[in-house]
């Protein structure tokens, strides 16, 4: 799988300056932890789950989470669990098809070693768990339940640990809870592929509930979680992880959303890159520039409950061909020794030493979203995967 892999040859041709790379379930995690992009969640009580699941790879899913905790009814988890099993049966009987990277999302340790086992072979499939609710006390038997199911199924699992507990939220048990965290999954860092933010928790502790016109960054009291978290945990000198942004409640029915009517949005004034140029819906400017803060904040991926929001993320997951340029010059081996340089664009400074790190990162962007031509932007990116 790669990322707009399901673009014809000739359109990726035409948007690629450096086309996004493929990769497989049993790629490096590195290469995983970043081309996870728009992770999108589905209850795991669908009937048609399978097909469900391969639909949406083609079109343009990479990451999947079936969620066996809020999005269902705890009297339907019992059943759910069931239809897991014969969705993942009959994802195995389809010769020839590639699903995109699958998670469960659990409620209990138990359920990790339970459900490997019923899956049997078809476990091949599973790229691992989500953890909920994560912090040292809840997580170490999870993470102990990940490393005994990998043992007996002989398949590599990863964990990815949601950071959505009031014990992280609140002030006087914010640190404490951090460094808890830090801990185990420093303990089990073979295991974690990434952490994800559970926002709607946060929210929910002080009933709040953003409008569609509002970022998780205007809401303060999650902002500063958010800072925090990647203080401690998104860390780019060798001991961080990848840190996924949070999910974004708003959608429309249609399916067409963005069509046909694209106008400039409000919201981006002159200077507002990358998107100052961006013709988009109304309705999706707070999801836009949330996505453009999660980036400017360190964070990479989303969680993202409905199918129209992964083309936006994959857009504006794509490194431009500015960004490109100016990695590759600071990250030049003659520039070993820092100094300062001019951008080939002749519009910034380019520091080595102090840019070294963010030119790594945007390098292994570029290694799972591509890099964009000169002359292709997010318009072009974004319509170019619309259904015709």
């Amino acid at each position: 799988m790669r990322h707009f892999g399901h673009l014809a040859p000739a359109v990726r041709a035409r948007l690629f300056h450096r086309e996004p790379q493929r990769f497989t379930a049993d790629s490096a995690p590195r290469m995983l932890s970043a081309a996870l992009g728009a992770t999108l969640y589905s209850p795991a009580t669908r009937p048609h789950l399978a097909d469900d699941v391969l639909k949406q790879a083609g079109r343009g899913v990479v990451s999947m989470v079936l969620c066996l905790e809020d999005s269902i009814d705890d009297a339907e988890v019992s059943g759910a669990e069931d239809n897991l099993v014969r969705q993942f049966a009959r994802l195995a009987q389809r010769a020839g098809a590639e699903p995109p990277l699958l998670f469960i999302r659990v409620r209990t340790p138990g359920q990790i070693t339970d459900l490997v086992r019923r899956l049997g072979p078809d476990v091949a499939l599973l790229s691992g768990f989500v953890l909920p609710k994560f912090t040292e006390e809840r997580g170490v038997p999870f993470l102990e339940a990940l490393t005994a199911a990998e043992t007996a199924s002989g398949r590599r699992l990863f964990a990815m640990p949601v950071l959505e507990s009031p014990e992280l939220l609140h002030l006087e048990t914010r640190t404490e809870t951090l460094d808890g965290i830090s801990r185990t999954v420093d303990k089990y860092r073979d295991r974690v592929l990434a952490l994800r933010l559970g926002v709607t928790d946060f929210c929910s502790a002080y009933g709040l509930r953003r409008p569609p016109d509002m970022t998780a960054y205007d809401v303060q009291i999650v902002a500063s979680v958010i800072a925090d978290v990647v203080n401690r945990l998104g860390r780019a000198d060798g001991t961080g992880f990848t840190v996924t942004g949070p999910v974004w409640e708003y959608f429309r029915h249609q399916e067409r959303m963005f069509k046909p009517q694209l106008r400039r949005s409000p919201f981006l004034e002159e200077g507002a890159e990358p998107l100052r140029e961006a013709l988009i819906e109304h309705d999706m400017d707070g999801l836009l520039r949330e996505i453009a803060l999660d980036r400017a904040n360190g964070l990479l991926g989303k969680t993202c409950i409905h199918p129209s929001h992964v083309l936006p993320v994959h857009a504006l997951s794509v490194v431009s061909h500015e960004e490109y340029g100016d990695a590759q010059d600071i990250l030049r081996p003659e520039r070993g020794g820092g100094g300062v340089l001019r951008s080939a664009y002749t519009n910034k400074m380019n520091e080595v030493k102090p840019h070294r790190a963010w030119a790594e990162r945007t390098l292994q962007r570029a290694e799972a979203f591509g890099v964009a031509r000169e002359d292709v932007g997010f318009v072009e990116l974004l319509t170019a995967g619309l259904p015709a």
